[in-house]
């Protein structure tokens, strides 16, 4: 099974958009999501960081100019998405990614403390 690493840098972005109140507690993920095309204008624009800095997690062992190397979105390029949030804790914790899933929970908590 593939392990990954917690992102730090999306981490602290994320902190920063939930301090900022750039933040969307009432979209279903399904429906904020990003397309395909949006996420490839985003590369294009910042590069595959700045792709990944909306990743919780990075797949070592995946080639780094590739999206398959960023894993667990937590938002849409704009704001941080808290289904997102959601839907990467839980899919971490069935995959027993351990990491993801506190980084998560972490950012969960932030935002609903925020929110609240």
């Amino acid at each position: 099974m593939t392990k990954y690493k917690v992102n730090d840098a999306a981490v602290k972005a994320a902190r920063r958009l939930i301090d900022e109140g750039r933040y969307d507690t009432t979209t279903e993920w399904s429906d904020a999501a990003p397309s395909t095309s949006a996420e490839n204008d985003v590369i294009e624009a910042r590069g595959y960081d700045g792709y990944g800095e909306w990743h919780l997690a990075v797949d070592t062992e995946a080639s780094e100019e590739t999206k398959g190397r960023y894993r667990f979105p937590y938002g849409d390029f704009e704001t941080v998405n808290r289904a997102a949030l959601i839907h990467a804790k839980q899919r971490a914790s069935q995959n027993d990614h351990d990491e993801v899933e506190k980084a998560a929970d972490s950012l969960l908590e932030l935002l609903d403390r925020t929110d609240g």
